[in-house]
């Protein structure tokens, strides 16, 4: 195993919001993130054997994270394909860590979002329990929309939904909806300079300004705050559009590369039928990346 203590600051950061989801969702949630963590490794292990190398810590940031933006009730077979796939074709095809153009974690999604959508959107509905905390039960999770959906749907939405959207007492993925534990991570990240700033804070204010934007002129009804703490865009912007692979490596283009996020998770929210856009804008702007650095590298003039 070769040892990289970045990543593995990210996977701490990563333990409360899980232990959160298990304790908000049950045990299945745990269940998902080991089964997704297996099959992360076990298909990087193999590659990696063939070329007599070993696999890296980053793996487990890609089991972990991919088993949190899934659907708790997902089927167990269906996160083993999202693991294989994720890290097969968006890692081991282009080389092993540190030349996938893509996000392992989000191809892994959207392959099986757009393969089994009976799975992923009956299952992503899921409830929490309605009476607190009752980890020591089998878990009963509850049906209805997300907060997010019943906004676009046209339901209003309350003062006091606010607070539960931002404490995590909502339907959705296991890992996004505590808000307030992505916040504490994402200063984590920040302060031990694991995760890019920049990135964070220029996902945020392209999601803001383009909320903004078509809140003003009557294209979208949805508030900027709720666009902002509803959904996965903020559980994005700290773990997976700061991966240190997919994302530009020039300081300046990272401000971009956040903005081109924001804009584009706010755009396909409001005019495509996937209300949780984030996986996409990430993955067009991993293309993007490249392009990006070469546009803001400085141009050194020959004397």
């Amino acid at each position: 195993m070769v040892k990289q203590p970045l990543m593995r600051r990210v996977v701490i950061s990563l333990l409360p919001i899980l232990t959160f989801a298990v304790l908000n969702f049950g045990w299945k949630v745990l269940l998902n993130v080991l089964i997704s963590n297996a099959a992360c490794f076990t298909t990087e292990w193999v590659f990696e054997r063939y070329k007599k190398k070993k696999p890296t810590e980053s793996i487990f940031v890609t089991g972990t994270i991919l088993g949190l933006i899934l659907p708790p009730s997902i089927p167990l077979w269906v996160v083993v394909v999202a693991g294989f796939f994720g890290t097969f074709f968006a890692k081991e095809v282009f080389g092993g860590f540190g030349r996938n153009v893509f996000n392992p974690a989000m191809v892994g999604r959207a392959f099986v979002f757009v393969s089994f959508p009976s799975f992923m959107t009956a299952s992503w509905n899921v409830g929490v329990f309605p009476n607190g905390w009752r980890f020591w039960l089998s878990p009963q999770l509850m049906s209805g929309a997300t907060p997010l959906r019943a906004a676009k749907l046209g339901m209003p939405v309350a003062v006091q939904d606010y607070f539960k959207i931002f404490w995590g007492d909502i339907p959705g993925s296991a890992g996004e909806t505590a808000k307030w534990l992505i916040i504490i991570a994402a200063v984590y990240l920040i302060l031990t300079k694991t995760a890019s700033f920049r990135i964070i804070i220029s996902t945020l204010v392209g999601a803001f300004l383009t909320a903004g934007f078509f809140q003003i002129f009557g294209i979208s009804s949805l508030g900027t705050i709720l666009n902002l703490i509803s959904g996965g865009l903020l559980f994005a912007a700290v773990f997976m559009a700061t991966d240190p692979v997919s994302a530009p490596r020039n300081e300046n283009a990272k401000w971009l590369y956040g903005l081109l996020i924001g804009s584009l998770t706010m755009i396909l929210r409001t005019f495509s039928a996937f209300v949780e856009s984030a996986m996409f804008a990430i993955l067009i702007a991993n293309m993007f990346a490249p392009l990006l650095d070469l546009l803001t590298q400085k141009k050194v003039v020959a004397k």
